[in-house]
């Protein structure tokens, strides 16, 4: 087990260099405002931090992106690098050599196996060569073990947040995230296609450039189940635009086929909405008891909740409540910078 949490972390005592890949506003992933919040916080701490952000088609990149990243874990001289997992756990030929000359810790979001089994091996192998690995949910730490391998669990944290009032209570949903068959944004539109006796809108937020087909398949979905009036394609959200869309929202649905935490879920918590979401990776440790979980990629139980959703006052009362009493459990992203810090100060930079 990870040593408990320091309520004061010293900053890590030499300049730490985090390796990741280029953060695109149009794109941006969990995993990079994760990594975003934590390089902010550890600088906050009096960690001197480099930021070494890495074009490439990540995990699988071409050979120039490849030797990018053997120039930065070279020319950065022998101090410790924190590497985000999507940059190396593809690519253990060029990491891996560099493990025995300096301290290289991995943070891995999702591990890879999880989309491209093909890559599973070769990050078994980054993960067991670093120094230390750390993850950002149980359920992540638990599926590493499967590489023998120890991960230490730093949480994403969230930001304080108003209650959100909401619509009517019952029928204005939202489904935040990038819009790819990994959120499952398809098996919702099929789902609620069924549901059409219900008053429901749909706002679908969220990144549209990473799987133009898929985005393609899902308008013609909306479409061919004469669902325009009812869902909303938004496309990426920030600012008041997104506060906007979590002030108006009565649920959140995450039905996502693979998931390692659900940080949407955490935001969604903090303002009181109560969630729906598949119970897959590491949404059910999110949740713990807060939501209603579905099986995932069954939309035949996933029209079942949803309907129950839309029927029953009393069980939506009592989901309501149950949100609120978890946004008082929530932790903040300070926690999760100290967390880091901790770990790095003590197993990459000892004095």
């Amino acid at each position: 087990m990870p040593a408990p949490l320091a309520r004061h972390a010293a900053p890590v005592t030499r300049p730490l260099t985090v390796v990741r890949p280029v953060e695109d506003p149009a794109l941006v992933s969990g995993g990079d405002v994760y990594d975003r919040r934590v390089i902010d916080g550890l600088r906050a701490l009096g960690t001197e931090v480099h930021d070494a952000q890495l074009k490439g088609a990540w995990p699988r990149p071409d050979a120039a992106a490849r030797a990018r990243l053997d120039q930065v874990l070279r020319d950065d001289g022998e101090g410790p690098v924190l590497l985000d997992g999507l940059v190396a756990c593809g690519v253990p030929e060029v990491v891996v050599p560099h493990t025995a000359r300096r301290p290289l810790a991995v943070l891995v979001h999702l591990p890879l196996g999880e989309e491209a089994p093909d890559l599973d091996a070769g990050e078994g192998a980054v993960l067991r060569a670093a120094r230390t690995v750390i993850t950002t949910s149980p359920w992540a730490a638990r599926r590493l073990a499967g590489h023998g391998v120890d991960a230490v669990v730093a949480t994403p944290g969230v930001d304080p947040a108003p209650l959100a009032p909401g619509t009517d209570g019952a029928h204005r949903l939202l489904c935040l995230g990038a819009v790819t068959p990994t959120k499952g944004q398809d098996l919702l539109v099929a789902a609620l296609a069924q549901l059409r006796e219900h008053p429901w809108t749909l706002d679908l937020a969220g990144p549209t450039g990473r799987d133009p087909a898929f985005v393609a398949d899902l308008r013609d979905a909306i479409d061919r189940h004469d669902l325009a009036d009812r869902v909303r394609l938004l496309g990426p959200r920030h600012g008041p635009d997104l506060d906007a869309l979590w002030r108006a929202a009565d649920l959140l649905v995450a039905p996502s086929r693979v998931e390692t935490y659900g940080m949407v879920v955490s935001e969604a918590l903090a303002r009181g909405i109560p969630v729906l979401a598949a119970a897959v990776g590491g949404l059910p440790d999110t949740l713990v008891g807060a939501g209603v979980l579905t099986p995932p990629e069954d939309v035949p139980a996933l029209v079942a909740r949803l309907d129950r959703w839309f029927a029953d006052h009393a069980h939506r009362e009592g989901r309501r409540i149950s949100a609120t009493s978890r946004r008082c459990r929530l932790h903040g992203w300070t926690q999760t910078s100290r967390r880091v810090a901790q770990v790095l100060a003590s197993l990459l930079a000892p004095d």
